[in-house]
């Protein structure tokens, strides 16, 4: 079992196919086959599986072999990321992944920091549901997330506290008001986006003693927008998620107030690469506190 084999693994199981994974790699699908093949034998194991409707899919050793092999190739960028650290040439590789809301706002001005102090570090985005990137996390697919609390068995930096907002249309009763208090949403028809909402809004209704109808559960803010714009409920949103609203949509102040909190999230920050770390450090300089 070499690296270029365990790189090759992770292609195929990332890329779901061997002839990209030998693309990627300069590597003949015969090259490609052989190699697994090789792997397979080595461990005594079978990694992958054809499958007519569904294409190559992993058995459960490969599964987890898939994440040792992730970090093991991260061991390698560690090394070498230390050593270029040594000669005073910061390189390396990060994996983010965020959900869009975030990833919009926060990931164009790091990454334009970054890429102006440190241009040899390259940077991979994916773009995810919350649960997505806490799984991404887990199988090692990413090296730094952006979550929302809680956060179970990774490690964290709060990076950002953003505020959250009555969203309504512009014909509510309640739209007159400059600031809704929560009690008066009780009963309403509230929509209660999935992303990162849930835990904050129920908080802030207990703390009201207020009732939460939940009416609409959606995954996406933009739908949740475009709910509240035909009228068909009430929402309690981010400020990053109103950013750009549709048309007849207002918002307004809560009362009392309510915030979530965006955690910047890593298995191990004491393990975490160089590169991961100056990502976490200019993150932190730039939106912490802001």
């Amino acid at each position: 079992m070499n690296n270029n084999q365990i790189r090759l693994f992770v292609k195929i199981a990332e890329s779901g196919s061997f002839t990209k994974a030998g693309q990627e790699l300069n590597m003949t699908q015969p090259a490609v086959s052989r190699a697994i093949l090789s792997l397979e034998s080595e461990l005594e194991v079978k990694l992958l599986l054809r499958d007519r409707r569904n294409g190559l899919i992993l058995t459960d050793i490969g599964k987890r072999i898939l994440i040792v092999f992730r970090e093991i190739l991260m061991g390698f960028d560690k090394v070498h990321q230390e050593i270029c650290a040594e000669k005073g040439l910061e390189q390396g590789l990060i994996r983010i992944g965020a959900f869009p809301a975030a990833s919009a706002h926060f990931f164009p001005k790091i990454i334009s920091a970054i890429a102006g102090r440190y241009p040899h570090i390259e940077i991979q985005l994916h773009e995810g549901s919350i649960s997505e990137v806490k799984e991404w996390l887990e199988s090692r697919m990413i090296d730094i997330g952006l979550i929302i609390p809680p956060h179970g068995e990774f490690e964290t930096v709060p990076l950002y506290k953003e505020k959250l907002y009555a969203v309504i249309r512009d014909d509510h009763p309640l739209q007159h008001h400059s600031v809704v208090c929560v009690q008066d949403l009780a009963n309403e028809p509230m929509l209660l986006c999935r992303a990162g909402y849930e835990t904050p809004v129920v908080d802030l209704f207990n703390r009201a003693g207020s009732i939460l109808s939940v009416k609409y559960v959606v995954n996406n803010y933009a739908t949740a927008l475009n709910m509240i714009q035909e009228g068909l409920a009430v929402g309690v949103m981010s400020e990053l998620s109103l950013l750009s609203l549709p048309p007849n949509v207002v918002v307004r102040e809560l009362e009392p107030e309510a915030y979530r909190d965006i955690h910047l999230a890593v298995n191990s920050l004491a393990e975490s690469s160089i590169a991961v770390k100056l990502f976490i450090e200019t993150a932190l300089q730039l939106f912490t506190n802001k």
